[in-house]
């Protein structure tokens, strides 16, 4: 596992993530043909891997390490994705540019990363675990309700917060034509004057989290998204990052 590093900092750990990838996304990605037309060239004996004949779909190869040809012409493996995790502090802002000229993400990765965008959003008052790459199908598969991935949040509140409170979030509320729900709602912390909440939520919808808790008459002093998935914020340091494993991306998406 990489270790993450602010902008003055330097990496300790360069090796790279090896991906697996389908031999027929591979072509694809390379430009070669779509993916069902790569499948059939696959099948016609058309496609060598490291000089072998390979004709079954099913065929992994690593990008980069495995050489592939089409017809005897070497397909250049495109570029090796990435993907980051950081921690990210308020007062920044997840787009790469802002007309009010606030500090973006992109201030705390390296300069040769610029092609990288958020999966994803933390409004500029929140927070903790959000994730960066360059892999388009990563960033939908993590963003899209349909798959569902679960995002967990840690929120302190003023005021004490009662169970029912919590009963309403799970049972869902309406707010601003739109229905809002937790999967999971506990209380980490309580007392008069403030309460820690940790909610778990699957659909993303825009400042969700927020729009929740507001709609319960609550104010909130502090968001922190500790979790997405299985990927936990863990002991990564405020304002840095880190390179997701091999397994940790594959837990993401098994697809990929």
């Amino acid at each position: 596992m990489e270790a993450g590093r602010s902008r003055s900092g330097t990496s300790q750990d360069q090796t790279r993530v090896l991906i697996k990838v389908r031999l027929h996304k591979f072509l694809a990605h390379a430009g070669v043909a779509s993916r069902r037309a790569s499948e059939l060239f696959i099948l016609a004996g058309r496609v060598r891997v490291n000089g072998h004949l390979v004709r079954e779909l099913g065929t992994q190869i690593t990008p980069g390490e495995d050489r592939v040809t089409v017809d005897d012409k070497d397909i250049k493996a495109p570029r090796q994705r990435l993907y980051v995790a950081l921690n990210k502090p308020p007062g920044y802002i997840c787009s790469r540019h802002d007309p009010q000229k606030r500090q973006s993400l992109m201030d705390l990765l390296p300069k040769e990363w610029s092609r990288l965008y958020s999966v994803g959003r933390l409004d500029w008052e929140s927070e903790g675990l959000i994730f960066l790459t360059d892999d388009g199908q990563f960033c939908l598969g993590l963003t899209h309700p349909r798959y569902g991935v679960g995002k967990t949040y840690r929120v302190t509140v003023e005021g004490r917060v009662a169970p029912e409170t919590l009963a309403r979030m799970k049972q869902g509320v309406r707010n601003r034509g739109e229905e809002l729900r937790a999967d999971k709602a506990r209380l980490l912390e309580c007392s008069k004057t403030r309460s820690i909440i940790e909610l778990e939520l699957s659909e993303g919808k825009n400042r969700e989290v927020r729009r929740l808790l507001e709609a319960q008459g609550l104010r909130v002093t502090r968001l922190q998204r500790t979790q997405i998935g299985r990927i936990k914020l863990g002991e990564l340091p405020l304002g840095k990052w880190r390179r997701l494993t091999k397994s940790e991306i594959k837990s993401l998406l098994p697809e990929l």
